[in-house]
């Protein structure tokens, strides 16, 4: 979903703040691995203001997807995956439907999980095709990226920039049930930070408190049942035992698209920057007579 800005160069305060993280790690080359959809809006907006100050910037997308298209701005290189443009678009219908199914408290949470596994598996051979693609790698390791900019929803980019050993940025909305602040080990106590879909607020009774506890157990678990299959594959491709967590935490930057003023106070890890802004598109002049409606309402 695309929402409109109400201070329009606030895209541009942003990306102002965001161009020197990258100018502090001396990028040339920038090896970007984004998430198809929505999350590439966001995304595209930094990457074509990186281009234009100069960056050589490289996109590795699947040959199957939906917005990720060739640009004037970056190079784009795709790689074969097993299913077709009809599969894709029924998978996203069918994920978006779901999302406004309303049901009560706490068959919340299982709905929730069973529609995120449904994109996670259907974006798994994504992952699977491209680290079992040898061309495509070879081609990776011989350009010698200087950064790693991606989107971590999942993990394939995060399981490059330690292939790579080169330093990574992140940029998403968060995972489900806000994990990134479990993964970064960020005090996350359950006593007024309300737990996922349990609707709480940060004054709670007792009883709550202790549903909230219960709730946050399951939490610890959530992760690993999300991305097991992604974390065999990792194993494989790096030839060792991977622990996802653990190459989630060398990301250098965590930018969170998500503001922190409609998040309950709590506290983060230094490298957790809060960017809500960026999370929309920059909004358009109003043509003079809608311009005067408004003002005269």
């Amino acid at each position: 979903m695309i929402c409109i800005f109400h201070q329009p160069n606030l895209l541009a305060v942003w990306l102002l703040f965001l161009l020197p993280i990258f100018n502090l790690i001396e990028s040339k080359k920038l090896l970007v691995i984004p998430q198809d959809g929505s999350h590439w809006l966001s995304m595209r907006a930094v990457v074509e203001k990186l281009s234009e100050r100069g960056h050589e910037i490289t996109v590795v997308t699947p040959e199957i997807n939906l917005l990720l298209k060739e640009s004037k701005h970056y190079k784009l290189k795709t790689y074969a995956v097993p299913y077709k443009n009809e599969d894709l678009s029924a998978g996203f219908q069918k994920f978006a439907s779901n999302l406004f199914h309303k049901v009560p408290f706490p068959f919340t949470i299982l709905q929730e999980y069973r529609n995120n596994m449904y994109v996670i598996n259907m974006f798994f051979y994504n992952c699977d095709s491209l680290l079992k693609n040898r061309l495509i790698i070879k081609y990776l390791e011989e350009t010698q990226f200087d950064a790693l900019f991606t989107d971590p929803a999942l993990p394939c980019g995060v399981i490059l920039a330690e292939h790579l050993s080169i330093p990574s940025v992140y940029f998403f909305r968060g995972f489900p049930c806000s994990l990134e602040h479990a993964i970064c080990k960020s005090p996350n106590p359950t006593s007024y930070i309300p737990r996922c879909y349990t609707r709480y607020t940060d004054q709670m009774t007792f009883i709550q408190r202790v549903v909230n506890l219960f709730v946050n157990s399951v939490e610890t678990s959530l992760f690993k049942t999300l991305y097991n299959k992604y974390e065999d594959i990792a194993s494989e491709f790096l030839q060792r035992d991977v622990h996802l967590p653990t190459l989630y935490r060398n990301g250098s930057v965590w930018l969170l698209r998500y503001d922190f003023v409609f998040e309950y106070p709590r506290p983060v890890m230094p490298n957790m920057v809060f960017i809500g802004g960026i999370n929309c598109k920059e909004g358009n002049v109003l043509p003079q007579i809608q311009l005067c409606h408004v003002e005269s309402s």
